[in-house]
């Protein structure tokens, strides 16, 4: 049984959410969790609420087809991060003598996928 959880156009970049993507990808969800709640970046705690509506969408499938469902056994199978939207959050800042810097600010979007089993 798979159970997926999508989040789109967050705030910050998506470089620096992959980094803890890259450690979380694979593990069992409460190694996952685990992880995510010690870790010190500020990206952490907006994937640790999207893997938690992934883990509550897995327990409502397997309530709608009459299965018994252990969190335990759940691992995350598929999860990345990609860039969102950033058509208007374009700015411009200041700069010495009369200059202007171009700042983009990013967004991502990020998808868990979770299955009761390791296989791809």
């Amino acid at each position: 049984m798979r159970s997926t959880a999508v989040l789109r156009s967050t705030k910050g970049s998506p470089q620096k959410a992959r980094l803890i993507i890259d450690q979380v990808r694979g593990r069992n969800v409460t190694e996952a969790l685990a992880l995510l709640t010690l870790s010190k970046k500020r990206v952490a705690s907006v994937l640790k609420k999207v893997l938690w509506s992934a883990i509550s969408n897995a327990e409502h499938l397997s309530e709608k087809k009459n299965l018994k469902l252990n969190i335990e056994q759940l691992f995350i199978t598929e999860c990345y991060i990609n860039m969102g939207l950033t058509k208007h959050r374009r700015r411009v800042r200041p700069a010495p003598m009369g200059r202007a810097y171009r700042e983009q600010r990013r967004l991502f979007t990020v998808k868990f996928v979770l299955s009761d089993s390791n296989e791809k």
